[in-house]
């Protein structure tokens, strides 16, 4: 077998069509340390989502030829890979000896460095493939990775050790019961852990239900005087104030309320969403109702799903709708696609996939591009008004607020009815308060028109 050992070059991949650079979040991997293929680099992040770059090839790592925080253009290199042989010609044997070899440096590295468990949590997309092939518990496995890092090999001595007796479903089941009962959840961000419902009250009075303490975001602070502090501006957080610059100083921004009676809404998800949860798995939230009101809504009036393009107004055919999503330190908007073509259950089945997957930084590049309206659910967090700024280029956003127990007029007599504030920013340039108003009175009426006989399939 040959020793000859040769140094390749990595490159920035094209993550996306339109996507001309990225820039290096975070270096997972250092020079020296033995990398395997599929095996997570680096983190870089684009103007819609973190990704992970991966290995192509088994090899070490060689020179870091960017900084983190530098933006890199595609096709531009970001680091130097020494392999032992071409990958076209590498064999199984060649690899196993190689990885091998790298194993007693590893346990080494992995005892002195022990308590660094920072990455301890961080699962690649390939090592969540192997572990649900096999069966695996990643809870259960130690990582030998930088930080305490599951890699691809550790998944599989774990597997072959007996450890992969559990089905895939099964883990996630033994995870979830496996956390204790007072953990922290995640921050209730703009789509909170359970979207709006409440776990012992009919009606949700404000946002600020939830049993645990929310996270306190993670910033990384610099020294000042007595009088002041600084906070370090992340890569992500710039891209945020990139965009909100851009929205509000490129679109002006007109905005409206509509107040909806959700009554018989609260009493039909209160109905079935036990049977529902059970059913399927997820839970059936008020925000999978709205999403269903607003594309009907979208469909009789499809300029609300459009941008502006200086010479023409582009309406798009697909009704891709964004949901604002937020976690303690940033925002993102992954997409639903054709979300007109969904049912009420397909629409909550996407929300707690989406929402997952962003909590969990899995969120891909595809997952947020093509977005043609944006839901933004606020009342998540107990607020009843709010004037949101529009996800560029899109032509407008909706929120949806707290329900609220209010004294209503219905029929000259008082009666006390769940109530919701619906708000809408929306692009001047392209709409105006005519066609704006009876788009919101559409979705009024499509949320007001559910009852106990509607159905979610």
């Amino acid at each position: 077998m040959s020793s000859h050992k040769q140094v390749i070059d990595v490159v920035m991949p094209q993550l996306a069509e339109s996507l001309v650079s990225a820039t290096i979040g975070k270096w997972l991997k250092k020079p020296g340390d033995t990398v395997e293929q599929y095996e997570p680099i680096c983190e870089v992040i684009t103007d819609k989502v973190n990704a992970e770059i991966p290995s192509t090839v088994d090899g070490v790592m060689g020179e870091l030829l960017a900084a983190e925080g530098e933006e890199v253009a595609v096709g531009q290199a970001i680091c130097r890979m020494e392999i032992t042989a071409s990958p076209e010609v590498s064999t199984q044997e060649e690899a196993d000896q190689r990885a091998a070899q790298a194993e007693p440096k590893r346990e080494a590295g992995s005892s002195r460095g022990h308590a660094d468990e920072s990455q301890r949590g961080r699962y690649s997309p390939a090592v969540h493939t192997l572990a649900a092939e096999y069966g695996v518990d990643l809870a259960q496995v130690q990582g030998t990775g930088l930080g305490g890092r599951i890699t691809r090999k550790d998944v599989l001595a774990f597997a072959e050790n007996g450890g992969g007796k559990s089905a895939p479903m099964a883990h996630l089941h033994s995870t979830t019961a496996a956390m204790p009962p007072m953990a922290p959840a995640p921050s209730p961000g703009t789509i909170s852990a359970d979207l709006g419902s409440a776990a012992f009250e009919p009606v949700r009075h404000s946002g600020l239900h939830l049993t645990e303490t929310p996270k306190i975001p993670t910033i990384e602070v610099e020294s000042g005087d007595r009088s002041e502090y600084f906070i370090d501006v992340t890569p992500i957080r710039n891209t945020i104030a990139t965009r909100m610059r851009q929205s509000v100083s490129e679109i002006p921004h007109g905005w409206m309320m509509i107040e909806v009676d959700v009554t018989n809404l609260v009493q039909l998800r209160n109905k079935i969403k036990d049977e529902f949860k059970r059913k399927e798995g997820v839970n059936l939230t008020y925000l999978a109702f709205l999403l269903k009101a607003v594309v009907s809504a979208i469909k009789d009036y499809p300029i609300m799903n459009s941008v502006w393009a200086v010479d023409k107004i582009i309406v798009k055919r697909d009704i891709n709708i964004s949901l604002a999503v937020g976690t303690e330190d940033s925002v993102l908007t992954p997409v639903i696609k054709k979300a007109d073509q969904k049912n009420i259950a397909g629409l909550a089945r996407e929300i707690d996939e989406l929402a997952t997957k962003v909590r969990a930084g899995k969120l891909k590049l595809d997952d947020m591009q093509g977005g043609t309206f944006t839901v933004n659910n606020t009342g998540s967090f107990g607020s009843i008004l709010t004037q949101p700024i529009i996800n560029y280029p899109q032509a407008a956003i909706l929120t949806f607020e707290s329900i609220v127990k209010k004294p209503v007029v219905i029929n000259d007599m008082i009666a006390v009815r769940s109530m919701a504030n619906l708000c809408l920013s929306l692009d001047h340039r392209i709409l105006d308060g005519v066609i704006c108003g009876r788009f919101m009175q559409r979705v009024k009426d499509n949320m007001e028109s559910y009852s106990l006989e509607t159905q979610v399939y």
